[in-house]
């Protein structure tokens, strides 16, 4: 099977060998064991189900909640001649229908479809008719309550394996805690303890903290200082656009990014900064996924992130070429507090979640028992301020519903209009025939696009009417027409952020949120919360080893390069001689307060100089304070409890 892998790897992709861990897994695969791998993000993941899905007979079904992501890995597939397809909300019931053919038919080698697909019925009839050869879940750790963005309809996926019992299982994911492994292993049934993992250390990355009154000075010095492309991350759209501006006003090539702009200037400038025709990405995190830049120099985060899953994943954006880059991270006090308010607000209380889902019916004007699988436009601030609920809290509600799988939110996933042709050919030239003012729109679109009689294909409405000589609104009729008339099926690109009903609409006493889940849900998030601020205010264990750490690797060396270990490595100590003379400082002053002086004899084996070192920089950092008589009191870095 080996050699087999290693062909299909170069007649596809063009690579001679495998990252490591990715034949082991595919070998893991092959042999018929449920497997679970955890690799960092850049590690080639999708390689791993990929090539086996190839080697068997049949299709492998993909689970996956990032649609965007599953948009670019069926396109890539589609470019590279192999047949893929996707399932997700938001899809018109015609493309839908096409899709289960295919599947049904044994056409698709791969189908990507979103945990909320599983609960549909009409999947599930279709899926029981496909000959699926892997099952794999991709962000596996969306299936754990103490994962950093559980979803329960991933909690379907034990439920599907019923429907191919002698099917393997392959479960990926780039960042999961040794408690969420477990959790994972045991809510998708493996019968057997079969874990691949790499370590997420990163020896050519420095993690660099600095807790920043003037974060924009600060952004500007280090992308002067350092040259070659860069991401700068922020919380917010609004400062995506504020930052970009002061940045190409510093002479510093610059664009932004967000999922709130129109798809196709989205892949313009991921296409710009992809190709280095623009250094710097100023982007909120819906920038990254599915993002193999190699040579990205700098990751700076302007705000917090969510957790250090989420950080971890980030920052592991820069220097995939294995050549020396720099994460870097502000922060300042009024972050932190800022982060704990919106922790409390993004877990509203049920009786909330309960009314702003009735007030979305009521905006939307859906009856109760009707909405099924129906898209809205939906406009989240006039919204809230028609229903006087905070922009945040009703955004954490729709995704809370979300993740329940009652409602989705979408915000212009679409990057063009799409179009299948029903007619056969001959169909279409007598058509043409009796309505020739349809023949020149109709000969364009055959002339420009290909596989129109067998697939859904991307059309562009302005290219064409520049092609056809006539006016896009021209075009859109036309093809509307055409559709009511059922020589094609046409699906027009909708710009304005849309909202799907998974369910009927049900009576807000309905919405079921067990007390219990939720409760862990919030606790859990409460732990990650107070891991990323430990790591920010952590100034006296190496970064890496604080990361590695989080995620169960316990033995690991300091790195030398981020900005602990630079401050170290200026004190002339090594690891074991600063922790060991920090922790008996710490203990004598925990005890009473004493000067100098009467601290040096009460520490052992170890020279006046290095102590002194270390109180000093104790001191500039803050652990230690000194008292107007002179003494010195230990002291809680930031003083924040949870």
């Amino acid at each position: 099977m080996g050699q087999e892998a290693r062909e299909i790897l170069a007649k596809y992709w063009g690579f001679s060998q495998f990252r490591p861990l990715q034949e082991e897994i595919i070998d893991s695969v092959l042999a018929g064991k449920d497997t679970f791998a955890l690799l960092p993000t850049g590690g080639g993941k999708s390689l791993t189900f990929q090539i086996p899905a190839l080697i068997q007979d049949g299709c492998c079904l993909v689970i996956t909640p990032l649609i965007s992501l599953m948009k670019d890995q069926v396109d890539h597939l589609k470019r590279l001649g192999i047949f893929a397809r996707a399932l997700y909300t938001g899809m018109h019931f015609s493309e839908i229908e096409s899709v289960f053919s295919e599947a049904i038919h044994g056409n698709l080698k791969f189908l990507y479809i979103s945990p909320e697909r599983l609960l549909n019925k009409n999947f599930q009839w279709a899926l029981a008719k496909m000959n699926v050869n892997l099952i794999a879940v991709d962000e596996a750790h969306c299936i754990s309550q103490w994962g950093y963005n559980f979803r329960p309809p991933y909690l379907q996926i034990a439920e599907i394996r019923n429907f191919f019992p002698d099917t393997s299982l392959l479960a990926l994911t780039a960042t999961a805690t040794p408690k969420v492994v477990e959790d994972i292993l045991e809510k998708l049934n493996f019968k057997i303890r079969n874990v691949f993992q790499s370590s997420f250390e990163r020896k050519n990355l420095a993690y660099r903290i600095f807790n920043e009154g003037d974060k924009t000075g600060r952004l500007i010095e280090l992308l002067k200082k350092k040259d070659g492309s860069a991401i700068v991350y922020v919380r917010n759209r609004k400062k995506t656009r504020e930052l970009t501006e002061i940045l190409v006003k510093n002479n510093i090539s610059a664009t932004f990014y967000h999922a709130g702009l129109d798809a196709k200037i989205r892949i313009q400038r991921q296409q710009q900064w992809t190709r280095s025709q623009v250094r710097v990405m100023v982007a909120t995190n819906a920038f990254g996924m599915g993002i193999d830049k190699p040579n990205v120099r700098q990751v700076i985060h302007y705000n917090l992130p969510d957790c250090l899953e989420s950080y971890f994943q980030e920052a592991g954006r820069a220097g995939r070429d294995r050549k020396e880059a720099v994460a870097s991270l502000f922060f300042n006090n009024h972050d932190i507090g800022r982060a704990k308010q919106q922790l409390t607000e993004s877990y509203p209380e049920v009786k909330k979640i309960r009314d702003i889902y009735n007030a979305l019916g009521n905006y939307l004007q859906i009856p109760i028992g009707a909405g099924k699988d129906m898209g809205y436009n939906f406009n989240i601030v006039d919204f809230t301020k028609q229903y006087n609920f905070g922009l945040i809290t009703t955004y954490s509600t729709l995704k809370l519903l979300e993740k329940e799988g009652f409602v989705a939110y979408r915000e212009s996933e679409e990057r063009f209009s799409k179009m299948f042709v029903r007619y056969n050919n001959e169909e279409l030239y007598r058509f043409m025939v009796e309505n020739p003012k349809f023949e020149v729109l109709i000969k364009q679109i055959l002339r420009s696009y290909g596989g129109v009689f067998t697939d859904y294909v991307a059309i562009d409405e302005k290219v064409i009417a520049k092609r056809t000589e006539m006016k896009p609104e021209s075009v859109v009729q036309g093809l509307t027409v055409l559709s009511k008339a059922k020589v094609i099926n046409y699906i027009q690109l909708k710009s304005s952020p849309q909202l799907f009903y998974n369910t009927d609409r049900l009576p807000k006493e309905h919405i079921g949120f067990s007390a219990e889940n939720y409760d862990h849900l919030k606790q859990a998030a409460s732990r990650r919360l107070e891991a990323m601020i430990d790591f920010l205010t952590n100034d006296k264990t190496c970064r890496s080893v604080q990361l590695l750490a989080y995620f169960g690797e316990k033995k690991a060396k300091r790195c030398g390069i981020c900005d602990v270990c630079q401050n170290m490595n200026k004190m002339d100590l090594n690891e074991m001689e600063y922790q060991a003379i920090s922790q008996q400082i710490q203990q004598l002053l925990s005890e009473k307060s004493r000067n100098l002086y009467e601290l040096i004899p009460l520490i052992s084996d170890y020279p006046e100089d290095k102590i002194v070192a270390v109180v000093r920089w104790l001191i500039d950092n803050q652990s230690i304070m000194r008292l107007q008589d002179e003494k010195l009191v230990w002291q809680n870095q930031m003083g924040f409890d949870f």
